[in-house]
């Protein structure tokens, strides 16, 4: 007997094991990724840091379009120097040819090195592969500590006119300070920075109320219109088939209507609600802190309160209608049969809707960000416009990583408050 369960958890594990596989490569891996790059100060707008280092690198391209013409030009200038600006200057090139010498200390560095050069004398471009070598941390920062010098002292020498190519000489000299690349990890800052941002906790608790507050009301109406199309009566498929028409038009067009509606000047809702005295001008509803957020609401209610009802109304039509018939035998009341009968056999799934709708209006973007772009001044940024914003806005992709993992821990919080709760409903419902 207890080989044969055994063997039945072997095979059900067998079974399950590619749908896990699946689960893996579709769901957490990415998130695997946003993590790692959220560990680095991955920038794209900053040529130092387009790509992830963790170690010390040389940009060779740049390295060689500056430090040959710039020794040549320190020849030159020695030539004509006075002793007291020959001996700096020669101070500069003794420098610059030692750290030189220790760039090519290494052999790979040294290999790479000449193939750069040759690529760049025959005005051709190198692969990224190839123009970006590791060298030590003692040899890069002696590098870059060398550059620093030779700036400030050419500089020094240029503005105190004791230079005849002094423009030439700064401009080189300054060209070979991106040469070095530091290594961009820096761990779990993003986060810390993040969670002590005001701005990311002002993106939650707008997240937060755009949640809490959206998905309250379609699941009141939700519930209302399931109950209402769950009862046989003339005309209902039409019916059924009207009240799915806001889910079906995509989000983006559904908010750029509503922004037209909206509109403080020709808006047609916004007209209604200033006559109607909810607002008090036409135009608050765009350009308020608490009219914007009213507005993405409304429209998401408008929108997604379908999507709620037909998920109740797949629970409605599972409750057997001899249980209401023999309520309405017994002298119970519409009130004591929806509180005694439908709530408590609607239980799973109201949870499962709500679990649905919780985790998609937590996660709202495309809506708000076409509505009002997460404005006026950030009062309807959500986490997910915030995190878009780093990410493809100001093309941080460290932080922007972060951010994601924000939103995933998150929603990965609520899901488990969601399943413990609905796996405790269906345990006892089994019992």
């Amino acid at each position: 007997m207890k080989n044969e369960k055994k063997s039945e958890r072997r095979l059900a594990y067998i079974l399950v094991a590619p749908s896990l596989l699946l689960i893996l490569a579709v769901a957490i891996w990415p998130v695997i990724q946003s993590f790692y790059f959220s560990l680095f100060d991955y920038r794209l707008n900053n040529p130092a840091k387009s790509a992830l280092h963790l170690d010390y690198s040389l940009n060779l391209e740049r390295y060689l379009e500056n430090y040959p013409f710039l020794m040549s030009a320190l020849k030159q200038e020695i030539a004509q120097a006075t002793d007291a600006e020959k001996e700096q200057l020669e101070s500069l090139q003794e420098k610059l040819q030692q750290v030189d010498e220790e760039i090519r200390a290494d052999k790979e560095a040294a290999k790479r090195y000449e193939q750069v050069d040759e690529i760049l004398n025959n005005f051709e471009v190198p692969s990224e592969e190839l123009k970006i070598v590791s060298i030590d941390e003692e040899a890069a920062q002696h590098l870059t500590k060398t550059i620093s010098e030779t700036k400030q002292t050419l500089k020094t020498l240029n503005e105190n006119g004791q230079l005849k190519q002094g423009d030439k000489l700064t401009g080189l000299a300054n060209g070979l300070s991106g040469a070095v690349i530091e290594p961009n990890f820096v761990g779990l800052a993003h986060y810390k920075n993040y969670l002590s941002d005001s701005r990311l906790w002002k993106a939650l608790w707008n997240t937060t109320v755009f949640t809490v507050i959206s998905v309250s009301i379609e699941l009141v109406l939700g519930l209302a219109i399931a109950l209402l199309i769950n009862k046989a009566f003339f005309g209902r498929g039409l019916v059924r088939a009207t009240i799915l028409i806001p889910w079906a038009i995509p989000t983006a067009v559904s908010a750029l209507m509503w922004k037209f509606l909206y509109d403080g000047q020709n808006g047609i809702v916004a007209k209604y609600f200033a006559d109607i005295g909810i607002i008090n001008d036409m135009s608050e509803l765009l350009t308020t802190g608490t009219g914007a957020m009213f507005a993405v609401i409304f429209a998401d209610v408008w929108k997604t309160t379908p999507y709620m009802a037909l998920l109740l109304l797949a629970g409605l039509q599972t409750i057997p209608s001899s249980l209401y018939e023999a309520a309405s035998i017994d002298g119970a009341t519409k009130w004591q049969q929806f509180v005694k009968i439908t709530l408590p056999l609607l239980k799973s799934s109201i949870l499962v809707a709500l679990l649905f709708r919780t985790l998609d209006a937590f996660r709202v973007f495309d809506l708000i960000f076409v509505l009002t772009g997460g404005g006026p001044a950030n009062s309807t940024e959500t986490i997910s416009i915030l995190a878009y914003k780093v990410m493809f806005s100001q093309t941080n992709f460290g932080g922007g990583s972060a951010l994601a993992v924000i939103v995933f821990i998150c929603v990965a919080i609520i899901s488990t408050i969601y399943i413990k709760i609905l796996g405790a409903d269906l345990i006892s419902d089994r019992k």
